[in-house]
């Protein structure tokens, strides 16, 4: 008996040995996966994409056409993920089937794609509705980006009076330092923030803001910067204002209370010709076309305008013109009989006579003169003498004459002066009072123009060496017992005028 169990045994176990050799490993169930790597929105293929399975199988990468092929996986839930440089990974959940091929899509997008825009900026300086703003100011404003892209800032100003629109621009900085706002104007702002990825500008609200009124500066003179004749106005206490571009060659400014305006010289072209402006620098229009301004030397040639603002009348080498203050009605209305150049001319306030000053092509053998509206001469003020000389204006009363004259009689090619004096000719007495009595030695006193109240004149001082700084000085008519009393008024500064 116990032997017939031990053969059942054996029998038993052979069996056993026999079918687990009818069952080798390679015959466990298996599956293929298969699938495309394309551009979300636009399907266009994927390259190159790594695809991989969790569980972990075998590691393919896509074709030209984007797609891959994973063959004898084994059945099983898997987690299949893309991969591309540039683009977000992608996961895709499938079940391998025994001898069945399965099929995935992967639509990847750009690893930007859940990039958020920046925040809308907040406007902070100038506040809304502020009033009083400098022309030169600083706007500031908040912005951020939540995911912390660097940020490109577009500024854009526009104002309630006319199509002028100013546009900036800054990379990350929430400050921008405005210059050469206008008086008097309501100006609107606002701030758009895009970052490098987004193309939507993110834009603020629009602030609102209104710069200060225009000075009422009565004084004005020229500086010389870059070269160039720059055109400024200042009041008493020196608060300076400039009006013209230091781009531009300006000078010789003359204000006329009727018209609320300043003329003045400037180029077009190669040209030099009359313009207007009003009294903050704006509105600036060229009244002189056909005829230009024009003499033996620019920097000596001045022009004139009528009390009223109507007409102007200015030199071009032997002739006077005459035009109106709107560019027309233009007219020859004096020509020296002896060819000698027109330099400077002014005009009395009741137009009965004009005053002039005509030279040689050097700027010498100087004349000065007053001619009634029919070119006969009334008042022969100074000829006949060496030297330089110019500078005129007129009184109110008409009985003075106000002017300048190099008493050295020195003459050269450079046209320097040595010892340039001002001088008051009474018209009644025919007789010239110097002005420039106190004047330092080696000084040149010009440009000279009554103050308003005609009890001082306005006028240039600089050393005679044709090279140091100009500066514009204030002294008395009529001096007193401690003589004529000068004071600086604008350093670095000429050709000043004062309405």
């Amino acid at each position: 008996m116990n032997q017939y169990i031990k053969n059942l045994l054996v029998i038993a176990l052979a069996l056993v040995l026999v079918n687990c050799s009818e069952d080798p490993i390679d015959n466990f169930e298996k599956g293929t996966l298969t699938g495309i790597a394309v551009i979300n929105g636009s399907n266009i293929p994927l390259e190159n994409v790594k695809i991989s399975t969790n569980p972990s199988s075998s590691t393919v990468f896509t074709d030209v056409d984007g797609n891959f092929i994973i063959e004898d996986i084994p059945v099983e839930q898997y987690s299949v993920q893309a991969e591309l440089d540039g683009y977000l990974t992608a996961f895709e959940a499938t079940e391998i089937t025994s001898g069945v091929t399965v099929n995935v899509v992967f639509e990847m997008d750009i690893e930007t794609a859940n990039n958020r825009p920046p925040n809308t900026p907040v406007l902070v300086t100038p506040i809304n509705n502020a009033v009083d703003v400098a022309l030169d100011t600083q706007l500031v404003w908040t912005g951020s980006d939540p995911d912390e892209d660097e940020i490109n800032y577009t500024i854009e100003l526009r104002n309630d009076f006319d199509d002028e629109v100013l546009s900036f621009s800054t990379v990350n900085d929430t400050m921008l330092d405005i210059t050469g706002l206008r008086f008097g104007l309501k100006y609107f702002w606002q701030v758009g923030a895009k970052d490098n990825i987004n193309a939507d500008v993110i834009q603020s609200v629009v602030g609102v803001f209104e710069t200060i009124n225009a000075p009422e500066n009565r004084h004005v003179f020229v500086r010389k910067i870059n070269g160039n004749n720059v055109i400024f106005s200042t009041d008493t206490d020196g608060n300076e204002l400039q009006l013209t571009s230091s781009s531009l060659n300006s000078f010789r400014p003359r204000q006329n209370t009727a018209a609320d305006k300043i003329a003045f010289l400037s180029n077009s072209g190669s040209e030099t010709h009359i313009f207007t402006m009003d009294l903050d620098g704006s509105n600036m229009e060229q009244i002189t076309s056909q005829v230009q301004v024009n003499g033996f030397n620019l920097d000596e040639v001045d022009f004139a305008w009528t009390q009223n603002g109507g007409r102007l009348i200015y030199p071009n080498f032997d002739s006077i013109y005459s035009i109106n203050v709107d560019g027309t009605g233009l007219q020859e209305v004096y020509q020296t009989t002896d060819g000698s150049f027109i330099t400077e001319v002014a005009i009395s306030a009741d137009e009965t006579f004009t005053a002039v000053k005509t030279n040689d092509a050097s700027g010498y053998n100087v004349s000065i003169f007053t001619i009634d509206n029919s070119g006969t001469i009334i008042d022969n003020v100074l000829s006949g003498v060496l030297g330089a000389a110019g500078g005129l204006d007129i009184s109110v009363d008409n009985q003075t004459i106000l002017y300048w004259y190099d008493v050295s009689g020195f003459e050269s090619s450079n046209y320097r002066q040595l010892d340039s004096r001002i001088f008051l000719y009474n018209r009644a007495m025919a007789t010239a009072d110097d002005l420039s009595d106190d004047k330092d030695a080696g000084t040149n006193d010009f440009d000279c123009r009554f103050t308003p109240n005609e009890a001082e004149i306005i006028f240039t001082n600089t050393s005679n060496d044709g090279v140091s700084q100009r500066n514009v000085l204030i002294t008395d008519t009529d001096p007193n017992d401690a003589g004529f009393i000068r004071v600086v008024f604008a350093e670095d500064a000429q050709m000043p005028d004062f309405e």
